[in-house]
Formats: C-alpha cells, sequence, structure tokens
C-alpha cells in the first residue's frame, strides 16, 4: 500500500483528536475563535523546532522556493483558519459525528478546486467514488427534528457551515499542495515541514491580531488553557505534517478522500466521549462514506 494512504489515515486520526479537544474548549473556557486559535498558537513553536532539528540531523541545506510559493502558502493559511472557525461552530449545531462527517464535502469541492488551479485530474472511477460518498454526506445533512420539506431542512445553519467548512478546506488543500509544489527539495517530509513552519506562524500571528481586536481577552484564555490546548496544538500540527507530506505525493481530492475514515475515528468519539448517540440513519450515511473511501483505493 502507498506511503500517502497510510499518511492520509494517520492525519485523519489525529485531526479527530483535535477537533475532540477543540469541541470540549469551545464548550466552555473558548470561543471558536479562541478554539481555533489554539490550535495553530500552540503549533508553531513545535513546527519550527522540529523543521530546525531535521535540518541538523539531515544535513541539508533549506531548499529555495519560487514566489508562488507564498502566494499558495497564504491563501491556503487563510482559508484553513475560516475552515476551522465554521468547524468549531458547527459543533453546536449537530452531534460530533455528523458534524465532521457533514464537512466532508470538502472532497468533492477539492477535486474541483484541484482540476481548475493545478490542473490535477482524477479518474472516472475515483469520481464515482467520491460522489458516493457526497451521498453520504447528503443523507447525514437532514438535520433530525426539522419539520418541512426535505429542502427546507437542509437549508439551515449547520447546512451552511458544513458547506462553507468544506469549501475552505478545499482551497486550503489545494494551497497548501500547490506550495509543497514550488519548494526546490525532493525530500517530502522537508517540503511538508517547511510549508507547515510558515502557514503556522503567519497564522497564529493573523488569527492573533483579530482576536485582540475583535475579541479582547481571547488570547490571554488560550494562554490559560494551556493543559488543554497545547495538546490541540500538538495534535494539530501532526495531523498538518502528514496531510502537507502525503499532498507533496498524491491529488489532494484523493488525500482527503481517503481521509474520510475521520467519520470512523468521529463515531468512536462521538459515542465514547460525548455520550451521543448515532441514529440509523445517520449510520447509513457514514457507511456510505466508508465505502466510498475503500473504492477510492481501489480505483482511483
Amino acid at each position: 500500500m502507498e506511503a500517502w494512504i497510510f499518511l492520509s489515515v494517520a492525519a485523519a486520526a489525529f485531526q479527530t483528536l483535535r477537533f475532540m479537544l477543540q469541541k470540549r474548549l469551545s464548550m466552555g473556557a473558548l470561543s471558536a475563535g479562541g478554539a481555533t486559535l489554539a490550535r495553530f498558537f500552540y503549533s508553531t513553536p513545535v513546527v519550527g523546532a522540529l523543521v530546525l532539528a531535521y535540518l541538523a540531523l539531515s544535513g541539508a541545506d533549506l531548499p529555495g522556493f519560487s514566489p508562488l510559493f507564498w502566494l499558495y502558502a497564504m491563501i491556503g493559511g487563510l482559508t484553513q483558519i475560516l475552515a476551522t472557525w465554521c468547524v468549531v461552530a458547527l459543533f453546536a449545531e449537530r452531534n460530533f459525528a455528523v458534524g465532521i462527517t457533514f464537512k466532508k464535502t470538502e472532497v468533492v469541492q477539492t477535486a474541483l478546486v484541484g482540476l481548475v488551479v493545478l490542473g490535477d485530474h482524477i479518474s472516472a472511477m475515483g469520481l464515482g467514488a467520491i460522489l458516493l460518498g457526497l451521498v453520504g454526506v447528503l443523507i447525514l445533512s437532514d438535520t433530525p427534528g426539522l419539520e418541512g420539506r426535505w429542502l427546507r431542512r437542509i437549508t439551515n445553519r449547520a447546512a451552511f457551515l458544513g458547506l462553507a467548512s468544506g469549501a475552505f478546506f478545499a482551497i486550503s488543500a489545494v494551497g497548501y499542495r500547490g506550495a509543497t509544489l514550488e519548494i526546490a527539495s525532493e525530500d517530502p517530509l522537508l517540503r511538508a515541514g517547511i510549508t507547515l513552519a510558515v502557514v503556522t506562524l503567519a497564522q497564529t500571528l493573523a488569527l492573533g491580531a483579530w482576536l485582540i481586536w475583535r475579541e479582547p481577552g481571547q488570547v490571554t484564555r488560550v494562554a490559560g488553557a494551556w493543559r488543554t490546548a497545547v495538546w490541540i496544538g500538538i495534535a494539530g500540527m501532526l495531523g498538518s505534517l502528514f496531510w502537507f507530506t502525503a499532498f507533496t505525493l498524491q491529488n489532494a481530492a484523493y488525500v482527503f478522500a481517503v481521509g474520510q475514515v475521520e467519520v470512523i475515528f468521529s463515531l468512536f468519539a462521538s459515542v465514547l466521549f460525548f455520550g451521543e448517540k448515532i441514529t440509523r440513519r445517520e449510520a447509513a450515511g457514514i457507511a456510505l462514506v466508508t465505502l466510498s473511501v475503500i473504492a477510492v483505493v481501489a480505483f482511483r
């Protein structure tokens, strides 16, 4: 099995852990913006230290990169902030497993953005597998307990946040893949690490400044919640490092398609850690998404 598949699964596992911790913090000490900042604030020093250590131990020189690197990296960083913010806000609307699955419209959107921006193509069978996952997402988008026609029931705040997060994550993934491809190195781990270090530093400074202006006191609360928030940073850093490395090796749409195993991890988290229940309809949607992941690996 190819390395990018293992990297995608590992990235999904760490991302689930990070969202679990962010949900817990956003339900208490921090706002959605504060919980989002925690992910970048505590990742930045760890990523920087790891890149410097890797360069020292490997004896490699810092590689060069084109001006396009900065454009791709900054667009990816900004849209990741917006995507994460939407997901944290989504937790207040739906349960954890469905909330995570709902944002998986990112897979289809990533395929479209990747085709337009980078010329990344996917096979007909791969597209069919991705669309199967989208069917599962649409089943999950039908909010329980809401009266009225089906169309009305899926056009709600949760649907908006889920679709918005998917769109932002799609642009972010393609931006990060573009950035890693602009680094003059054959080492995928080094390319991913440098991109991640640049992006997380920029995200911390930009979002920190925004919160100081718009939500006074949140940055202080992020620092005060370090016992939990530091694990958000570490989990987020590991997840991003695996995502970025996978992006250097494979089309971002395929990477995200395999990353849909996150719904399985989130299902366990939803039941075991948050005491939430999964309905039969939700289980059917999750099963379709899981089948989609298997099909992507088999038929890409």
